[in-house]
């Protein structure tokens, strides 16, 4: 079961709330981020490195300490402003004309060392330090982690009663044409219903965030360490996450671009994938997957459809099943010699936002040779391998639309 508690949040008045909010610091490089922010956005403290002339080394001490001084100054002019009560925040994002409805709330990271929130990819080391040396300069969780928790008829009673019945104090649709949606809970029972029901929710699972949930745990442990008067309901024991019922959030596909044909000629790299797939070439229109264990490629200028041969795959093994393994396997690995996907530089990664058309103009400028989209993990399958104790391969999943970070801020 997960422990969970509202909190007194430190967010934009709502005037300023479009222009505050931003996208997460690990989407956008330093300058598409220098161009991108305005006045009071908030990446000059989750990016502050952009504020340096030329742009700095963003885990230099300079930028880090100038983090702290952006949240200071962001405070003191009054474009963040604390609440005054703790309360749960409901928080909806809008894309493609679907909606759907997160809560923010602080997670306790007990939770996430006991396994009760439950991750599905590996961390780096060195990304889990600076994030959190960012936590503990700021005393705060500036962006939340991205959480999934199984659906609860009462809780979305609750969400739907607040916003058919409630004015949003947000609402505003964000560059990219993706809305943004908050209304705080400001009913005490309410919102004491809500801790009680998630008492009684067996997991959270990480959808996006898990450097910055590792980090958060982390510096609760620290903290933990260095106060011999610990109880456990410290506010650095908690940590800012919006988390989502698993049956209102799509995965989309994340797609591989590779560089060369390991030496293989475009008919002899054919003549080998025909032996595990059935190979059907669909001319120069662009042929999305179309179900499970179905890839597209696209190779000198056309579009193929891959549909793994039955035997080459494991439908029983949670791993096994996901079409990025059956791809690195039968593919990657066997046929163009790329057999770790985190160090290789031959590959990279096109998230499914970008459409099949970003495949295509990267093979077609001559920096790739072949592109492979695949069919998107389903949320089961994610939920599966978490359960399980499983890591999935990397680049695996990818939420759209992400959290705006600064709607909401947790400090401790």
């Amino acid at each position: 079961m997960v422990k969970i508690k509202p909190f007194k949040a430190v967010r934009p008045p709502r005037e300023y709330a479009a222009e505050v909010a931003s996208r997460p610091y690990d989407v956008l490089n330093s300058v598409e981020a220098k161009a991108e922010a305005t006045e009071r956005s908030l990446l000059h403290i989750i990016k502050p490195e952009i504020d340096f002339d030329p742009i700095a080394d963003e885990h230099s001490q300079p930028v880090y300490e100038k983090a702290v001084e952006n949240f200071r100054r962001w405070r003191d002019e009054g474009w963040l402003v604390q609440d005054d009560e703790e309360r749960y925040y409901i928080y909806a994002q809008t894309m493609d004309g679907r909606t759907q409805y997160g809560l923010a709330m602080c997670c306790h990271f007990e939770d996430y060392l006991s396994g009760a929130i439950k991750k599905h990819e590996l961390t780096r080391v060195d990304k889990e330090e600076d994030r959190m040396i960012h936590v503990n300069n700021q005393s705060a969780n500036i962006e939340p982690v991205f959480f999934a928790y199984p659906a609860n008829a009462e809780i979305d009673a609750i969400v739907k009663s607040i916003v058919e019945n409630e004015e949003p104090e947000y609402d505003f649709v964000a560059a990219d044409g993706f809305g943004h949606h908050m209304w705080p809970i400001k009913d005490k029972a309410v919102n004491d219903r809500i801790t009680e029901i998630f008492a009684t929710i067996p997991a959270l699972y990480v959808a996006d965030g898990h450097h910055r949930t590792a980090a958060a745990a982390r510096v609760g442990q620290e903290r933990m360490k260095a106060n011999p008067n610990h109880t456990g309901e410290e506010e650095y024991c908690y940590f800012l996450a919006v988390t989502f019922p698993d049956n209102q959030l799509a995965i989309i596909d994340y797609n591989r671009v590779v560089r060369d044909l390991n030496g293989l000629t475009p008919d002899e790299l054919l003549e080998k994938l025909n032996e595990a797939f059935v190979v059907e070439c669909k001319g120069e229109d662009i042929y999305k997957p179309n179900a499970l264990h179905n890839f597209s490629m696209y190779l000198e200028g056309k579009w193929y459809s891959l549909t793994a041969k039955e035997g080459t795959y494991d439908d029983n093994d949670p791993i096994g099943v996901l079409d990025v393994t059956v791809l690195s396997d039968l593919v990657l690995d066997k046929i163009l010699g790329i057999d770790d996907l985190r160090t290789s530089k031959r590959i990279d990664f096109v998230g499914g936002i970008r459409g099949l058309g970003e495949l295509k103009r990267r093979v077609d400028n001559g920096e790739m040779k072949v592109a492979f989209a695949l069919y998107p993990v389903s949320m089961q399958q994610l939920i599966d391998i978490a359960d399980t104790g499983n890591i999935m391969p990397p680049k695996t999943t990818w939420f759209e639309p992400k959290l705006r970070s600064g709607v909401v801020i947790h400090t401790f």
